[in-house]
């Protein structure tokens, strides 16, 4: 039996390996693909310590430094994908696809998220070619340059003031006629000179050459099209994380997210804790979620030498 198994190998799944062989427990580390959804980035400017990393990069570094780690307190299994967890009083039993059941104390889920997809004419073909799905990765990239962000709740609006700071104007569509965004979000967002709130906007359409040259989008209401010029689409439509294979075994949120304690990261059940995306933080970034981990770890640990 493994004291933690570890399921994920984005950033929180990484610190958390990392921290885990260094005080020693016997973990088994479930990685169905390094780096998380920062792998496909073009270039990352705010993980912290390195001033512009690719994703690739990124996630080729999370992996040699876990790899660094692996031996007799680290056992690395992948590619392997987990498809259950079955949580008892004692124990924690994390089924493979592989049909491998393996069982430990103690267990973290960092199995992160995806972003949910534009799927309009244009959009797969200019993805990371001007539209992209990450502000805080790709945001400084557009600089003094016009942008629309698509997206009407919290998560478009924090894109939006993002932006502000660094981009010539920022136009954010919703579908919807009210913003799902909190009232103080919205109004610091919209008093900006440089920004521009549409609402009953539907994109249509992702227009360019090599890159992104423009958004075309419809009135809902009226049903009239309008192409607006601009070089950057940040697509912020929802999050979907990636807790299908946990069935109902921990309490979720509306949007199937792990409910955690934020003081630990600690779950519904106490023997399963969780961080980084998959989870009901309020904010999510890859600095964010290795910290999470982190702290996840600590709690493990003390648990742990409690039981």
């Amino acid at each position: 039996m493994y004291d933690l198994i570890i399921v994920g190998g984005g950033p929180a799944g990484a610190a958390a390996a990392v921290y885990a062989a260094r005080k020693q427990l016997k973990t088994l580390l479930v990685v169905e693909e390094w780096g998380g959804q920062s792998a496909i980035s073009s270039d990352v400017q705010n993980w912290i310590g390195t001033p512009s990393i690719s994703g690739a990069d990124l996630a080729d570094n999370l992996k040699k430094h876990v790899e660094a780690y692996a031996g007799k307190f680290l056992e690395i299994r992948s590619p392997a994908r987990a498809t259950a967890l079955e949580p008892k009083d004692d124990s924690v039993t994390v089924v493979l696809k592989d049909g491998k059941r393996e069982e430990g104390r103690t267990v973290l889920i960092t199995t992160g998220a995806r972003r949910r997809i534009l799927e309009v004419p244009g959009a797969k073909e200019f993805d990371q070619k001007g539209l992209t799905y990450c502000a805080s990765c790709d945001g400084p990239l557009f600089a003094d340059k016009d942008v629309a962000v698509i997206g009407g709740g919290n998560a478009g609006f924090e894109t939006a003031l993002q932006l502000l700071a660094y981009c010539k104007s920022v136009t954010l569509f919703h579908k919807g006629d009210k913003y799902r965004a909190d009232e103080i979000s919205v109004e610091a967002a919209l008093k900006n000179p440089k920004m521009r709130g549409i609402l009953n906007a539907e994109p249509t359409e992702v227009v360019g050459e090599q890159f992104v040259t423009g958004l075309r989008w419809k009135d809902v209401k009226s049903g009239k099209e309008e192409l607006l010029p601009v070089e950057g689409v940040f697509v912020e439509i929802g999050l979907l994380p990636n807790t299908e294979w946990l069935d109902s075994v921990l309490r979720m949120n509306e949007i199937k997210q792990v409910v955690v304690d934020a003081r630990s990261q600690k779950t519904s059940h106490p023997r399963v804790w969780a961080a980084g995306d998959c989870t009901d933080g309020r904010y999510h970034q890859n600095n964010i979620a290795a910290g999470d981990a982190v702290k996840a770890l600590e709690d493990i640990y003390f648990s742990l030498q409690k039981n």
